[in-house]
């Protein structure tokens, strides 16, 4: 003859299923919060250069005097080192000459990277260091709210500079913005910069030799580049004015000539025509 359930084995039967209820929902909530907490990061490090105007003026080495800009309209983009890289090599040379901004201007840092094409970069550990030290420390300086490296990679040096790039994002305060300039034939074809862990590839819209024809029919059929990261913005001269350009948030203008009051003012209303 069988037993019959005692009531403590009654309650336990019956109180499994809710406690196994319990289990799954907690799990939903945990998976939900974690799925939030994940997006709340993507959606900062997309949101990293909200707060830096649509036009953003390049600032190399010569003496500027941009203390007319309005720092509602208008970021600056100030050289403020070159890496010299020879064989196991690095040159650190600062900025020599002065800028003068007006106060709660956006500054993005600018480290221009010179690679000797006679003696191949050998990216020892002590090069690669320093190298990393020169580009991260500039995060810290005054003021400075963004840093931007400016490079010429050869085939054989993708690899080199994909490296510096994830060593620089993981030394940076992660609300810190790291951009970078490409080549624009980079982001037609050559899918080297997907993964990249930068926050926008600026597309150099001058200066491009034998690629400008290309470049301007891509352009012409596809309208904006095929490489994401160079979606957001461009990069053009006041000497090299384009009749079209890609959609973008932003536009980083160079002038081989000292900025004045005039250029500047002329060529914020040509933006604001296109």
């Amino acid at each position: 003859m069988r037993r019959p359930a005692s009531t403590h084995s009654s309650y336990r039967i019956v109180f499994l299923p809710y406690l196994l209820l319990l289990i799954a929902v907690a799990g939903i909530i945990y998976l939900s919060r974690q799925s939030i907490s994940f997006a709340e990061k993507v959606g900062s490090a997309a949101d990293r250069l909200a707060g830096f105007p649509e036009t953003i003026l390049w600032a190399w080495e010569r003496p500027e005097n941009l203390s007319f800009i309005d720092p509602a309209q208008t970021g600056v983009a100030l050289l403020a080192r070159t890496l010299y890289l020879r064989g196991s090599e690095i040159i650190v040379r600062p900025r020599l000459q002065p800028l003068r901004i007006p106060p709660g201007t956006a500054v993005m840092a600018v480290v221009r990277i010179e690679a000797d094409a006679s003696k191949p970069i050998e990216w020892s550990q002590s090069q690669r260091q320093k190298t990393i030290d020169a580009i991260a420390e500039l995060s810290s300086l005054p003021g400075i709210r963004a840093v931007q490296i400016d490079f010429d990679a050869r085939q054989s040096e993708r690899k080199l500079y994909r490296e510096l790039l994830r060593d620089i994002r993981s030394r940076l305060d992660p609300s810190i913005p790291l951009s970078m300039t490409a080549l624009a034939s980079w982001c037609m074809y050559d899918n080297w910069l997907a993964g990249l862990p930068v926050d926008e590839a600026v597309p150099m819209l001058f200066r491009m030799g034998v690629d400008q024809r290309n470049v301007l029919l891509f352009l012409d059929r596809q309208r904006r580049f095929a490489a994401r990261l160079c979606q957001t913005s461009v990069g053009v001269s006041l000497d090299e004015r384009l009749a079209k350009l890609p959609p973008h948030r932003r536009i980083y203008v160079f002038n081989p000539k000292p900025w004045s009051e005039s250029a500047v003012q002329t060529m914020l209303a040509e933006n604001r025509k296109r």
